[in-house]
């Protein structure tokens, strides 16, 4: 039996059944750095898909500062602490507006179940909005958001699902503005049916770049009908910020910036660490005073000394290395390398993205867009062959997902296009 069998029969054993793994092949990583992993038997691997490395595998500034807090002092987090302090001014004055009060949490799941909280207190309403191909976290209450990840267990009678935006086949048949309407319009709707229920609106839940949806194309004004009626119905946005944040998108540093819309609450997770276990909820102090009146919250963990200076030194380290403006720059190199591809290959029909994560659907037909989704696993199950980590999503998971660690070169990504260039030459046009 070889290394990664072996590790896979213990994972059903003590972790028990359908845990999941990327890859027909599981990939056992014993060390990375930077934008590279190594597999226990010495195979490297250029990480185009990890997102939690946010300043890359293993920097040695944030290895650092871990280090460093943890062989001072790790402690309960009533006793009061000048780093979390220190980090939430720091974190806040990356924000406009008036978010400038944060809770620290150690998932995305409890800042999004938080999140919901703070949208209850407020508005004295239960009734949510989310897209109806979307993944918010792994709570009770959270899951219920998702339709495609939904628990058998738990009330979602208080959610509502609206079509994910598509700019590559817009709601409605036209992109753009009109796309825009025909989205709010389905907000508006979604609404009026929670309002008749009895439920009552209380907020919508999105990713401000749509990620798990296939991050359309949606430019800089297209959420502004769906937060008009939002708005008008009492509403607050909460922005889930976890894939987009951080500068990742390069052109600005949150997600909602680039789309230029300002949310009532933001939450944070995954790369906020560096893959320490760091994440928050930012907001208005009227809203976290609601909030702190009308629930009893407390997290042992959440914004302990030593993940505060993990998360700090990720802001340092994304200032002094400039790497917002490296995903601006290398994301539109490796865009326009993967249209170079299009225009080669058919059965690549839409390119799209924003700074490092950035991906092309695949079809077996440019006219009638026909999804390939057996053909985007094949390639990402050949890329990982050949030393590329990618991954698909999507609303019918035929997408190809390039989300790199933020030092992400040119150079690597002529390597990520050049071994793509083969993978699609040699399984050739897709097929379903």
């Amino acid at each position: 039996m070889s290394r990664v069998d072996d590790l896979m029969a213990r994972r059903a054993k003590l972790l028990g059944p359908n845990v999941s793994t990327f890859y027909e092949e599981p990939v056992d990583l014993v060390k990375g750095s930077g934008v590279w992993v190594w597999d226990a038997d010495g195979n490297k691997y250029l990480d185009c898909y990890n997102n939690v490395p946010h300043v890359g595998h293993c920097h040695p500034r944030v290895v650092e500062a871990i280090c460093k807090q943890a062989s001072l002092l790790n402690t309960h987090t009533r006793y009061p602490h000048a780093g979390i302090l220190d980090y939430v001014e720091r974190l806040t004055d990356t924000f406009d507006g008036n978010l400038t009060t944060a809770i620290m949490t150690c998932t995305g799941s409890e800042a999004n179940d938080i999140a919901l909280r703070m949208a209850e207190a407020i508005t004295g309403k239960r009734g949510i909005i989310a897209t109806d191909h979307t993944y918010h976290g792994n709570t009770t209450v959270v899951a219920a958001l998702s339709a495609t990840n939904r628990p058998a267990t738990g009330d979602a009678s208080n959610v509502r699902q609206v079509p994910a935006p598509d700019s590559y086949r817009p709601q409605g048949g036209t992109g753009g503005m009109a796309h825009a309407h025909a989205f709010a319009a389905s907000i508006q709707a979604a609404i009026d049916d929670l309002e008749a229920s009895g439920i009552g609106f209380s907020a919508v839940i999105f990713c401000p770049a749509f990620l798990n949806e296939g991050f359309p194309t949606l430019e800089k004004g297209w959420l502004d009908p769906a937060m008009e009626v939002v708005r008008k119905a009492g509403g607050l946005f909460i922005a889930d910020e976890v894939q987009p944040c951080f500068g990742r998108n390069g052109e600005a540093f949150w997600g909602h910036q680039r789309i230029g819309i300002q949310p009532d609450i933001v939450t944070m997770g995954k790369p906020m660490g560096n893959g320490h276990p760091v994440a928050g909820v930012a907001t208005s102090p009227e809203i976290m005073a609601t909030f702190r009146k009308s629930f009893r919250y407390f997290n042992t963990f959440g914004g302990n000394p030593v993940s505060c200076a993990a998360a700090m030194a990720v802001l340092d380290v994304i200032r002094d290395e400039g790497l917002q403006d490296n995903a601006r720059v290398v994301g539109s190199y490796a865009r326009a390398g993967l249209t170079k591809l299009a225009q080669k290959y058919d059965w690549i029909g839409d390119v799209r993205g924003y700074g490092l994560f950035f991906g092309a659907e695949l079809v077996t037909d440019k006219a009638t867009k026909a999804p390939a989704t057996k053909y985007a696993t094949q390639v990402a199950n050949e890329m990982r062959r050949r030393g590329v980590l990618m991954n698909k999503l999507g609303i019918h998971y035929n997408t190809l997902k390039i989300r790199p660690p933020m030092p992400f070169s040119k150079e690597n990504a002529d390597f990520m296009l050049s071994t793509l260039d083969g993978v699609l030459h040699d399984l050739g046009p897709a097929h379903e």
